[in-house]
């Protein structure tokens, strides 16, 4: 399961006061926090400062990777603030994201043209939110084959289908599982991600929720989530439920966790 760090986010308190105060010591120890809970890239987003997105995204992605020795996840519709971090960048980031939108599409993809990172791909097209399985996959189906025609790897594709919550339609929860497997079938070369939270949006208990469906969503072929990795139940249930799907050759990564104590909630 590849770990997206979701915690350095502008849309959150702490980390807009943070950016705001140029508070680089609070910044970097969220930074190793998360890296050090098992986030394998650590997302990066300023979106809420419209006119000095690019400038702050620049100035995180400097502040984290002074501490982290690891790649981050440019989290932007903005192409010129992702050109900006890019820029400064040290290692192979993730690209979060482009999609099937028009004009998203058209400015986004001579960054990620014939490049190595990692790229998010949400199953957005002009038409707005997808609400069944099958339309998430008719939008994938486009946007992996113009991504793969302008030379970005099949490998490097994480589709993002896009949860919504069930207590707006109960039959949101099902339709994103499905997208999932029938990603997986159509493309197996790609990868699957979401931002999982949204699941439980306007319901009590919303750590409960988004860790069921994990282990749900890991089922059914999911091999990304953007996460808070300091939820400890939560990266222990992706652990036993990778075992459990089978992607555990033979329960190496439990053993390795149950020994770190990984798996003490």
């Amino acid at each position: 399961m590849l770990v997206v760090g979701e915690l350095i986010n502008a849309s959150r308190k702490a980390i807009r006061e943070a950016i705001e105060k140029q508070d680089a010591e609070a910044i970097q120890a969220i930074a190793m926090q998360e890296h050090e809970a098992g986030a394998h890239f650590l997302d990066m987003n300023a979106g809420i400062f419209v006119e000095k997105e690019a400038e702050y995204l620049m100035w995180l992605v400097q502040v984290v990777q002074a501490v982290v020795d690891g790649p981050c996840s440019i989290d932007s519709p903005n192409p010129k603030a992702i050109e900006a971090a890019l820029a400064i960048h040290r290692g192979t980031p993730m690209i979060n994201s482009i999609s099937l939108e028009t004009k998203r599409y058209e400015k986004m993809i001579p960054l990620i043209a014939g490049t190595d990172y990692k790229v998010v791909a949400l199953c957005m097209g002009d038409r707005g939110m997808p609400e069944t399985a099958e339309d998430r996959l008719n939008i994938a189906d486009r946007l992996i084959n113009k991504l793969v025609n302008r030379n970005v790897p099949m490998g490097n594709i994480y589709v993002d289908p896009l949860v919504q919550p069930i207590s707006v339609n109960q039959t949101f929860g099902t339709a994103f599982l499905k997208a999932i497997e029938l990603v997986r079938d159509a493309f197996p070369g790609v990868n699957v991600l979401c931002g999982l939270s949204n699941i439980s949006y306007g319901l009590p208990g919303r750590q409960f929720v988004n860790q069921i469906f994990m282990a749900m969503a890991i089922s059914r072929g999911l091999n990304g989530a953007i996460i808070n990795p300091l939820d400890r139940r939560m990266m222990a249930n992706i652990i036993v439920a990778e075992a459990m799907a089978g992607r555990d050759s033979y329960c190496m990564n439990y053993l390795r966790a149950f020994r770190a104590k990984k798996l003490e909630l």
